[in-house]
């Protein structure tokens, strides 16, 4: 680990069992490539259908995660109330509250450094659940004197919502990145505060598909309105996220960079054929 900087890497929405499977395959090197210090994984969809549960998390961790963080979707299935209860770093949006299951930031500590990890929900088109500017205020708040910097992983639906996030904490922590669209941006930029910020980080899970749903079950649903079971479609997954580049003395952001690979691909090595 460098002692004056660490390196962060982001990884997007994990869908279901194929985006597990990719995810195991593809961090470790990642990890290696990279140098990465610090691995925040969104989870909120991976378990098998929606949602999360202890097995999925467990498998997560083993992959190479530091933290999971959630979403809308992180209550899903009722077997993660106590998990999430028991468990320091798999997170829930904090403005859920304090009578849900849970909790909505957490320490990560490598040693030489010690980096807060907030998860926050967007009210816009999502749940009408406590206003998440001034969740962000509290959190940042709880957690400042504990850490060298905080990172923000927002899950909204609206990109400016998302934007609107970024630039009112740029300064304040030093990574704003969104999740819950599943379909990457191409904005990662550091802020004039020397936050590192994306709107949406993307997905780790099925290429060919639509937010990780089989394109024609989604079609189904989208033209008769009527219920559909939606499944994963077999095929390349991609793993897709963030690097940054954190000085751990100013808690400013020095680099980002995208990670957009192919399930199979080496880091700079050449994209598996549904890429090209």
């Amino acid at each position: 680990m460098n002692l004056k900087r660490c390196t962060i890497l982001f990884i997007g929405d994990v869908v279901g069992d194929a985006g597990r499977r990719a995810l195991s395959r593809v961090l470790p090197r990642l990890k290696k490539e990279y140098g990465v210090d610090v691995c925040i994984v969104n989870g909120e969809n991976a378990a098998q259908g929606n949602g999360l549960t202890p097995d999925a998390a467990h498998e997560l961790f083993s992959a190479g995660a530091d933290c999971i963080t959630g979403g809308n979707h992180t209550f899903r299935r009722r077997e993660i109330y106590g998990f999430l209860d028991e468990t320091d770093f798999c997170l829930r949006p904090a403005n859920y509250g304090e009578r849900c299951p849970g909790r909505g930031f957490c320490v990560v500590d490598k040693g030489s450094v010690r980096v807060g990890v907030v998860n926050l929900l967007g009210t816009v088109f999502l749940e009408p659940l406590e206003n998440p500017f001034d969740c962000a205020d509290r959190s940042l708040e709880s957690l400042a004197d504990d850490v060298h910097f905080t990172v923000v992983d927002f899950h909204a639906e609206a990109t400016a919502e998302k934007r609107a996030m970024g630039f009112y904490l740029d300064g304040k922590t030093a990574a704003l990145v969104g999740t819950h669209t599943h379909v990457q941006t191409a904005d990662e930029q550091i802020l004039e505060g020397g936050t590192a910020y994306i709107t949406d980080l993307g997905m780790t899970g099925p290429k060919q598909s639509v937010l990780g749903v089989e394109p024609a079950l989604a079609i189904e649903k989208m033209r008769t309105h009527m219920p559909v079971r939606f499944q994963n479609p077999a095929g390349a997954c991609l793993v897709q996220g963030l690097l940054a580049e954190i000085d751990k003395t100013t808690g400013k952001a020095l680099s980002v960079q995208r990670i957009s690979l192919c399930d199979g691909e080496t880091p700079g090595g050449t994209p598996c054929a549904a890429e090209r």
